[in-house]
């Protein structure tokens, strides 16, 4: 495989509305991250995965866009944009946008000429189509709930919106559209950014009407005009939010001889806590043994042909330490646990904001305190169906967008340092416990162990480019190889809150500890509760 730069990356993703308020409005902005920047090259990360700064009404926090070309105000100018660009490459640091190609805001001007009436030149950007005997063209359904066409009274049609009614989706098979997005991927490159994450990429080529949503047909034909056209020489990193995608359709997105993308975001191992075939709100323990199954075909199924994408957590998924792993006694534990499991993996790991920190979920006290539009239509349609208030919020407490999206814990003040002013969501009250301030003095510090993870991917090619082996191992323990040449790596870790015997420590070849979560390892041939472990051997 060509070495790439990209391979050695960390990403770091914002979420700006929930980041730093610079400026007291309870708006997370561009200058309150430029603040910061200095905080996350301490931390060694290579890159900001920044969600949309765009101009946008907010009906899906910036996930609708109305102008690609100019910065939402709440977030700063594009002065702002251009010195947070600058300052970030100033201490190595990247900035990757986020790219919105599924659908628009309808306040967008392609929208609202569309709307104008059938034969208007942008009519075409969308996808309009008449309704069946009164009613809707066909049964399809939101993501968010509800049927994914609206009806248009002026001119008679419905348009689709596989998210919000407020969110049209484009129309890729009418080629100007593909332009329009070309020209403002241009734009941004033009601007000094070094990479692209592309917002649900894999919906983009849906054929409607033949009932196909994901990876339509022609969505490889897309993504190669893409690279030729725009990414081709850019040298620019580019991930793809593709939600749907198996192992080997993901070998279609990243084969380097494909030139497409560099990698997707696949969320299979992400589903395994929830009953199959029904919601995320639906429940389920984790099975540690899926775990390993699914993980490992990724690594197996990209290792020669591909390249994966390493995360737990984003914006639209809670938080890792309180969704598997402890959030009270064993936070440090199973927080410092979890990140070794996943960046000692062969691909790019991405951390989210507060990750590093050990940010919980946050349990509000009633439905008031709720923002995500997803989360509030889902309480909606279930109650409507008959299920408890009590059984909603359970579900709520675990899988809830807005357990990632509240703000930043920095320190002990007002609101966690966050603003000086009333935030826009509010803080998680754990804040005065968990925060930046706080870690960074601790004895234990889950950010500077992930500081040495860090280092130990940008010091070792082993970490970047070694062979990945699952080991066989007790059901409580997750245990895997790293083998680059004749260097041999393993990473053992215990994924319960028990002592756990591991068979394993007393076969270990001679060799030495690169890093454990705890002071002393090797108990007695045992793993204490959540314990991790990575040794280095000789072969």
């Amino acid at each position: 495989m060509k070495r790439e730069w990209w391979h050695k990356s960390v990403v770091y993703q914002i979420y700006p509305r929930s980041f730093q308020d610079s400026n007291g409005d309870g708006i997370g902005d561009l200058q309150g991250i430029i603040s910061r920047l200095d905080y996350l090259q301490a931390l060694g990360v290579d890159l900001i995965w920044l969600c949309p700064v765009y101009v946008s009404p907010n009906e899906d926090n910036g996930y609708d866009v109305s102008n690609y070309y100019d910065i939402h105000p709440e977030y700063g100018t594009m002065a702002d944009m251009e010195q947070l660009i600058d300052e970030a490459a100033q201490r190595g640091i990247g900035i990757m946008m986020d790219i919105v190609a599924n659908h628009t805001s309808d306040e967008h001007p392609w929208f609202v000429a569309a709307s104008k009436d059938r034969n208007n030149p942008f009519r075409q950007f969308y996808v309009w189509r008449d309704g069946k005997d009164n009613r809707e063209p066909s049964e399809l359904q939101s993501f968010f709930g509800g049927s994914a066409w609206e009806y248009h009274e002026q001119t008679g049609q419905y348009y689709l919106h596989l998210f919000s009614k407020k969110q049209p989706d484009l129309n890729w098979h009418y080629p100007p559209v593909r332009q329009a997005i070309y020209d403002v991927m241009r734009f941004w490159i033009s601007k000094g950014i070094r990479g692209f994450r592309f917002d649900v990429i894999d919906l983009i080529a849906k054929e409607v009407d033949n009932n196909i949503i994901a990876n339509g047909p022609l969505l490889h034909k897309y993504l190669q005009e893409m690279h030729r056209e725009v990414l081709d020489g850019a040298n620019v990193v580019t991930v793809g939010e593709a939600g749907s995608v198996d192992v080997e359709q993901a070998i279609l997105y990243t084969a380097p001889e494909r030139r497409e993308l560099n990698m997707i975001f696949s969320f299979e191992h992400l589903a395994l806590d929830e009953e199959a075939g029904k919601q995320k709100w639906d429940l389920k323990p984790l099975v540690l043994d899926d775990l390993k199954q699914v993980l490992s075909k990724w690594q197996y199924g990209l290792a020669k042909r591909g390249w994966n994408s390493l995360f737990w957590n984003n914006h639209d998924q809670p938080r890792i330490v309180s969704r598997w792993g402890n959030d009270t006694i064993y936070r440090y534990e199973s927080a410092t646990m979890l990140a070794t499991l996943l960046h000692m993996m062969k691909g790019t790991p991405y951390i989210y904001q507060g990750e590093e920190i050990g940010m919980t979920n946050v349990r509000f006290p009633d439905l008031s305190y709720y923002r995500d539009i997803e989360t509030l239509q889902m309480y909606k349609e279930r109650i409507q169906k008959g299920y408890s208030h009590e059984e909603i919020m359970t579900s709520i407490y675990a899988k809830s967008r807005d357990n990632a999206r509240t703000p930043m814990q920095w320190d002990q003040t007002d609101h966690a340092g966050f603003t000086t002013g009333t935030p826009w969501i509010a803080v998680n009250p754990n804040y005065v416990n968990i925060n930046v301030e706080k870690d960074l003095q601790a004895e234990r510090s889950i950010y500077r162990y992930y500081q040495r993870l860090i280092q130990l991917r940008k010091k070792t090619d082993i970490v970047v480019y070694g062979d990945y082996q699952l080991l066989e191992t007790e059901p409580q323990i997750y245990a895997y190889t790293r083998q680059l040449g004749k260097e041999r790596w393993y990473i053992i870790c215990n994924f319960t809150d028990k002592m756990v015997e591991c068979k394993l420590l007393n076969q270990l070849p001679t060799g030495e500890m690169i890093l454990s979560n705890y002071q002393k390892s090797f108990l007695n041939g045992s793993l204490r509760p959540y314990e991790a472990i990575i040794w280095k051997t000789r072969i």
